[in-house]
C-alpha cells in the first residue's frame, strides 16, 4: 500500500482495543483518533494505545479532516446511525458486525457509500482470514465432492452483558454469535434458501436467549445453524459432502480445519497472526486505497443477504426492536 491510512475508532468498549492493537501493528495505518461520548473515557484510551487526538464526541471527530477511515465499535443497535453520520462527514467506515440491525438500515448505509464516492464495509472478521481462504480452495479442489449440508452452532453464557440483554441495543444471540454460523454456511453453500425453518427462546426482555434454525437451499442442501447467550457451546462448524467432510474448530475465529475423505485425516492449522483483525483491516485500506466502496471477502450483497436472513428468523420469533 502507498501510503498510511489514519484510522479513528468510534466507541472504546472491548473490541475497540482489539483494533486499536492491530492499527498500532500495522505499516499502512495510524491510529489517528479515539472518540467517546465520555471525554475521560476517549482519552484515557488514547493514552494508553497512543492515538493522536482523543474526543468526547462522535460528531467532532467525524468533523475532523485528518480522519480517513473510521472503525465502528458501539452497540449493535448504533451501526447504521454512526456509520450514516460518517458517512455524510466524507468518511470511509468499517463497521463491526453486524453492520446494521436489518437489511433495510443496511441498504440505506450502503446507498449512502455509493453516492458519495466512500468505502462501507462490515468487519465480519472471519470472511477475511487465510484459513477461510485455505477451506475454500479445499471446497473448490472438490475433496470432499459436492457440499450437501453444514452444521454449526456457537455461543457461551452471556446473561451479564447488558448489551445482548436489552431490546434498545438490538440484544440477542443471533445478531452477535448467530451470524457466525450463518456466515459459515454462506460460504461453503452460495445458493438462495427457500425455505427457514426455527425456533428460539425469547427471554423475558423479547430477545432471543438461544436459537436453533434449518435453511433448506434451492438445490435442496441443508445448513442446521443455532446460536445462543445462555449455554457454552463448541463453537464448531461442519461441511459435509458426497466424498467427505471438512471440521472447523472455532468457527468464530477458526483455529483448525480437518479434511475427512478418502479413508484420511488432513489437519491445516491457522496460521500466527496479530490479533486475527489485521485481514480487515489490510482488505478495507486496499479498497480505498482502489476507489471500491467494498471488499471481495465482504461484498454489500453478501452482508445484505445476511441481515435478511436475521430478519426472517426474528420474524418468525417475533422478536422486534422498539426502534425498527
Amino acid at each position: 500500500m502507498k501510503t498510511k491510512i489514519n484510522v479513528a475508532i468510534l466507541g472504546l468498549g472491548g473490541i475497540a482495543r482489539k483494533m486499536a492493537a492491530t492499527v498500532n501493528n500495522a505499516e499502512y495505518a495510524v491510529l489517528y483518533a479515539a472518540a467517546s461520548r465520555s471525554a475521560e473515557k476517549a482519552k484515557a484510551f488514547a493514552e494508553e494505545f497512543g492515538a493522536v487526538k482523543a474526543y468526547g464526541s462522535y460528531e467532532e471527530m467525524a468533523a475532523d479532516g485528518n480522519v480517513d477511515l473510521v472503525y465502528i465499535a458501539t452497540p449493535h443497535a448504533f451501526h447504521a446511525e454512526n456509520a450514516t453520520m460518517c458517512l455524510n462527514h466524507g468518511k470511509h467506515v468499517l463497521v463491526e458486525k453486524p453492520l446494521a440491525v436489518n437489511a433495510e438500515q443496511a441498504e440505506k448505509v450502503f446507498a449512502l457509500a455509493e453516492e458519495k464516492g466512500l468505502f462501507a464495509g462490515e468487519a465480519m472478521w472471519s470472511r477475511f482470514q487465510p484459513i477461510q481462504k485455505m477451506l475454500n480452495e479445499i471446497l473448490n479442489s472438490g475433496a470432499i465432492g459436492e457440499v450437501t449440508q453444514v452444521t454449526a452452532f456457537t455461543g457461551g453464557e452471556m446473561t451479564n452483558v447488558k448489551r445482548l440483554t436489552e431490546p434498545d441495543l438490538a440484544g440477542g444471540a443471533l445478531l452477535d454469535v448467530g451470524i457466525y454460523p450463518l456466515n459459515f454456511a454462506s460460504m461453503a453453500i452460495n445458493e438462495p434458501v427457500e425455505r427457514i425453518d426455527t425456533n428460539a427462546e425469547i427471554s423475558e426482555k423479547g430477545v432471543d436467549l438461544q436459537n436453533a434454525f434449518v435453511l433448506t437451499y434451492k438445490s435442496g442442501k441443508m445448513a442446521v445453524l443455532g446460536s445462543s447467550m445462555v449455554s457454552e457451546m463448541d463453537s464448531r462448524g461442519v461441511i459435509y459432502g458426497t466424498k467427505g467432510r471438512i471440521e472447523a474448530d472455532f468457527i468464530i475465529d477458526i483455529e483448525k480445519i480437518t479434511v475427512c475423505a478418502g479413508g484420511k485425516r488432513e489437519v491445516t492449522e491457522r496460521p500466527p497472526q496479530i490479533t486475527g483483525f489485521e485481514y480487515e483491516l489490510e482488505a478495507a485500506v486496499k479498497a480505498i486505497e482502489c476507489g471500491a466502496a467494498q471488499t471481495e471477502e465482504m461484498p454489500h450483497q453478501e452482508t445484505v443477504k445476511m441481515l435478511r436472513i436475521m430478519d426472517a428468523l426474528r420474524d418468525k420469533w417475533g422478536v422486534r426492536y422498539p426502534f425498527e
